[in-house]
């Protein structure tokens, strides 16, 4: 089955608590093209919670994929038709994530080692819905009682690689469209999801290897990505590049990218002033229909960040947008504050 083009070249990661639908509304200002994916949503949750305040989402965010976490197909693909309804352009399946809430649920990093399970909850995804269906994994998973772990978590041997290889080919016959891979191994037990960030080394030669011996296979690089040259040298290679918490701290360095990949083409980032006199907009809307005003600022505060005036711009969205009566002009009065308006 032919499934629609999505452009993978840059794409912000899924973080829980921090690309909610205002978070991906800000994101948008910086290209058409930048591919958004949401917080984790687990497909239990979209069957019997509240399925419109989960799916939420403004037409702007447009492409935006819709990331879920579980391990039973049917419910996997039932909520992938939901997606679909709800118009996502993609649906992602969530097999990186290391923290203990996931383990407990048997999803997330820990699919890692179960690729018969994982090709049948994508192979269900697939057969329910005419989206690209995608994988964010990790290369490998260990245990955290392991009596060698400092040994293991600095080797990557043929035996890694192997089982790496057998989780690709598994997804892969399965008809995932493509593969995120997050270049370190996931850590599984009583590892928090900020040691597992932080830890284990990165290993993108691994991904590289992966995308060399799959050539056929879309493979986009995530991890560690923070300087705008790491990402445009990684496309040398890879399909695409997903950028995580850099995206969501430092947001200006994918302005910087798209004018490295499309200035030929008249890409021109938005100023900051630019920027926050749309979120400004935006909060409008969003406030007529009972928004709160710190829900949306919170995620505006890296937009200055390492700049003259950051310090008193942070302070002034995060308590500022806590006061009683405040509103939208709080956003253009932070405009004002910014040395590059």
């Amino acid at each position: 089955m032919s499934r629609p083009f999505l452009d993978r070249r840059v794409s912000v990661a899924p973080m829980m608590d921090w690309t909610d639908r205002h978070c991906r509304y800000f994101l948008r200002g910086f290209s058409p093209d930048l591919l958004l994916y949401t917080e984790m949503v687990t497909a239990s949750a979209i069957l019997r919670g509240d399925r419109e305040k989960l799916l939420e989402y403004s037409p702007e965010e447009h492409p935006v994929a819709l990331q879920m976490g579980g391990c039973e197909p049917d419910y996997l693909a039932a909520s992938a038709r939901y997606g679909e309804e709800w118009g996502y352009d993609e649906i992602n399946l969530n097999c990186g994530c290391p923290s203990d809430k996931v383990q407990k649920g048997s999803f997330g990093a820990c699919l890692m080692n179960e690729p018969d399970l994982v090709a049948d909850c994508v192979a269900a995804m697939c057969e329910a819905v005419d989206l690209p269906v995608t994988v964010k994994m990790r290369i490998g998973t260990l245990r955290s009682n392991r009596n060698d772990l400092d040994d293991v978590l600095q080797r990557f041997d043929e035996a890694d690689y192997d089982k790496l290889c057998d989780f690709m080919v598994a997804v892969r016959a399965a008809g995932a469209d493509c593969v995120i891979v997050h270049a370190r191994k996931a850590v599984l037990g009583s590892w928090s999801p900020v040691d597992n960030r932080e830890i284990p080394p990165l290993r993108y030669e691994v991904v590289r290897r992966l995308k060399e011996d799959f050539p056929d296979m879309p493979v986009v690089l995530n991890g560690g990505l923070k300087k705008a040259e790491q990402s445009l040298d990684a496309l040398e290679w890879a399909d695409g590049v997903m950028l995580g918490r850099e995206a969501y701290h430092r947001p200006m360095v994918l302005g910087v990218i798209f004018a490295a990949l499309d200035g030929d083409r008249g890409y021109e980032p938005l100023s900051v002033a630019e920027h926050l006199e749309r979120m400004a907009e935006y909060a409008e809307r969003e406030m007529t229909k009972g928004e709160r005003l710190p829900a949306i600022t919170r995620h505006l505060l890296g937009l200055l960040s390492h700049t003259s005036g950051s310090r008193e711009y942070r302070r002034l969205l995060s308590e500022g947008a806590r006061e009683r009566g405040v509103g939208p002009e709080l956003i253009r009065q932070a405009a004002r504050i910014s040395p590059y308006t």
